[in-house]
């Protein structure tokens, strides 16, 4: 069978599925996720057997240390999975509540009523958990979902979605709600992106050259996150140690994700806070690269910046710093370089803090905290696909709520348009 034919299968198949799965009772759902989570851990045993293939054609293919870190799976990860999977199934349903009503005059009764997307193609790089999460998340939802994963993950995202799949069907789900797609060939994700008739909605996932050829070539409406390039200003009326301990959090906790801080302002009037936040990082093994003010106002030794570094996701402990003579002048700064994730600012002046959550145009943001809070079990979503940072339909982190739209159910007693 051609590639072609394959993904339209799938696709197909995950089309009569989303029908009946959105008229499945809350609890089935529920109930299926759990057994999903139990499947999962009886079937260890296999998924670690697959795991193991990927990590050694990983190895061989010269795959770096970090790579290598999020494509292996234990009995510890995989508990985790599954956990994850059971707090999916915790949620509050996202589907069938009213989110509106009112009655026109004529007597109709109008409810504006939440509702599955309908199907969902998935694709992503790298992380064999993403298969389950994903699942997890369409299904609570109520929506059935075609997943394509990275070629270096492959002999995992298929075990596990083969277990998933087994499951969610013994627990009364429709034949098609999961599909994986078992192809490394990139011409499978060239034909999920022509499949509008069948596939509702694209969710890339993994780094900003997937993402971008993704969006620019699919006929399918995409809900993108396309990189961090987070963003942190600190105030001149900032507490100096609030200051060293949120921005250490933002970058050296964990540097290689998109919600890590990028690029710091500084005002000049907050020579101390700069100074004490420089030691800190570089006490962190941070690399600090400073604009010509920067390192003028520094003690230690610092790299100097040029202009790309502002423009550059590192995913690494490296910092661009800038030195600002005002609030308009952090706010412009922010507004050229964001890409409308994440965004804060330390400060104790209520009014300045104000005016940048109001003025600051990003999925999230954060006055006096961290912006690696950027994160939809950290906001309470449970497990999330991932960030959006766009405007329309979905923005921030997108849990199960996030992958339901609308329709109006209207109730009436025989009214007609005169």
């Amino acid at each position: 069978m051609s590639v072609q034919d394959q993904v339209l299968e799938a696709a197909r198949g995950a089309r009569r599925a989303s029908r009946a799965l959105a008229g499945l009772d809350a609890d089935v759902r529920a109930g299926a996720l759990r057994a999903m989570a139990q499947a999962l851990r009886d079937h260890a045993g296999d998924v670690m057997e697959a795991n193991a293939q990927d990590m050694e054609a990983g190895r061989a293919a010269g795959l770096s240390s970090a790579m290598l870190d999020r494509l292996f799976l234990d009995e510890e990860r995989i508990e985790r999975i599954a956990v994850a999977l059971e707090e999916i199934a915790d949620l509050p349903d996202p589907v069938g509540h009213v989110i509106a009503e009112w009655t026109i005059e004529n007597g109709l009764l109008i409810q504006r009523v939440a509702c599955p997307i309908g199907v969902i193609g998935i694709i992503y790089e790298s992380r064999p958990n993403v298969t389950a999460d994903a699942a997890g998340l369409c299904i609570k939802s109520g929506n059935a979902c075609v997943l394509r994963g990275g070629s270096e993950a492959i002999h995992s995202n298929v075990a596990i979605a083969r277990v998933l799949q087994d499951a969610a069907e013994a627990a009364g789900l429709p034949h098609g709600c999961v599909s994986m797609i078992p192809i490394t060939d990139r011409e499978a994700v060239q034909v999920m992106c022509r499949l509008p008739e069948y596939i509702d909605m694209i969710i890339p996932r993994g780094g900003e050259s997937l993402i971008r050829a993704v969006t620019e070539n699919s006929q399918v409406p995409v809900l993108k996150h396309y990189r961090g390039m987070t963003q942190i200003y600190v105030d001149e009326a900032a507490d100096t140690d609030l200051a060293v301990k949120i921005v250490h959090n933002a970058k050296a906790q964990r540097p290689g994700v998109c919600n890590a801080v990028e690029n710091l302002y500084v005002h000049a009037n907050a020579p101390e806070a700069l100074n004490a936040i420089v030691d800190d990082l570089l006490a962190s093994g941070v690399e600090v690269r400073g604009c010509p003010r920067t390192c003028e106002m520094v003690r230690a030794q610092i790299s100097a910046a040029t202009d790309e570094d502002f423009d550059t996701e590192y995913l690494d402990l490296i910092i661009s710093v800038m030195i600002v003579d005002s609030l308009d002048q952090a706010l412009d700064r922010i507004a050229e370089h964001s890409s409308g994730l994440a965004e804060a600012i330390i400060t104790q002046d209520q009014a300045t803090a104000d005016r940048f959550l109001r003025e600051v145009d990003s999925a999230a943001v954060y006055h006096n905290a961290s912006t690696r809070l950027t994160d939809g079990g950290v906001f309470g979503l449970g497990a999330e696909i991932g960030v959006s940072t766009d405007k329309i339909h979905a923005r921030g982190p997108v849990g199960a709520a996030q992958l339901t739209i609308f329709k109006y159910v209207c109730r009436g007693g025989g009214q007609i348009r005169t």
